[in-house]
């Protein structure tokens, strides 16, 4: 739980603030854009605005239930039982936000794709009861697609709740996912269903692949991100494990597929009125890669 006394200076004052042991994993911005930002000089999100409108009181405890570390708190302990309710978050589209990130995947997001044939987790949550049994009146899980090594958290307890396939590349498997149903192997696309292409993305690391549903959205992993207001694609040379080089040629053959959403694991989303402007996104995103040596 939070801890008052360890409340980071930089907050607003107010109800809500944010303490010392946030990991700057951007969730709560990514949840609650309104009341929480990003210091420079904490290295950590704040509250950067106090929310006032129930409407934002509500989004700032749905951050404060999905941060990994537990690192938000609230001065007269709101009850969250109306945030916890408001995950898996519908996005539009049959995409749902999880919420509720894992620590130990560095506050990965995980979000739930819905569809007739089989319902699609792609990354994991924190395996939290209340949000499984939500996800089960959803229709449940079909296939869990990992993106990466990083990002597995308890993927093996939603393994064992859903009794879906867990789909992971070959080159990521370690012995915590060594006994994943279902590995891809090899640098081409995969297809894991008529509406589902598993795409490889070396770079991030050996491993990472991204996961396009239905030529609307790609959901990316480590491999491709967008800011923290949607407005900019980009590629990180400081959390590439592998290899650089890989990781612009995965990018460039991101340009041959049709999406309009970028869904990372981690910072911001975003969403294009059309397939042609995230084309020139992720185009912007591979120019901008190729200037760092």
């Amino acid at each position: 739980m939070a801890r008052l006394s360890d409340r980071l200076p930089d907050n607003a004052e107010g109800e809500f603030y944010v303490d010392a042991s946030c990991i700057d994993c951007a969730v709560c911005r990514n949840v609650a854009p309104a009341a929480f930002a990003r210091s420079d000089r904490a290295g950590a999100s704040i509250v950067a605005k106090q929310p006032r409108a129930d409407a934002d009181v509500l989004r700032a405890k749905m951050a404060l239930v999905a941060c990994p570390t537990s690192s938000i708190g609230t001065r007269s302990k709101l009850p969250v039982d109306d945030a916890v309710a408001a995950f898996p978050e519908p996005l539009g589209e049959g995409i749902y936000f999880c919420g509720f990130a894992s620590e130990s995947s560095y506050g990965a997001q995980s979000y739930l794709v819905v569809r007739p044939e089989g319902n699609v987790l792609v990354d994991s949550p924190r395996a939290v009861p209340r949000l499984l049994d939500r996800i089960e009146a959803l229709g449940g899980v079909r296939f869990l697609f990992l993106t990466h090594r990083d990002d597995v958290a308890d993927h093996a307890k939603l393994a064992r709740r859903f009794g879906c396939t867990r789909v992971m590349h070959a080159a990521d498997v370690t012995s915590g996912t060594r006994d994943v149903e279902h590995t891809i192997e090899g640098d081409r696309p995969v297809r894991l269903d008529h509406d589902l292409l598993v795409v490889p993305v070396p770079g991030h690391t050996r491993g990472s692949a991204a996961l396009l549903y239905r030529e609307l959205a790609l959901f990316t992993g480590d491999h491709l991100f967008a800011t923290d207001d949607g407005s900019r694609l980009y590629a990180s040379r400081e959390v590439c494990w592998y290899s650089w080089d890989a990781q612009k040629r995965s990018l460039a053959a991101l340009l041959d597929l049709e999406y309009s959403w970028v869904l990372p694991g981690h910072e911001g989303r975003m969403r294009s009125s059309s397939t042609s402007i995230m084309r020139a996104h992720t185009r912007d995103a591979l120019d901008d890669a190729m200037l760092i040596p």
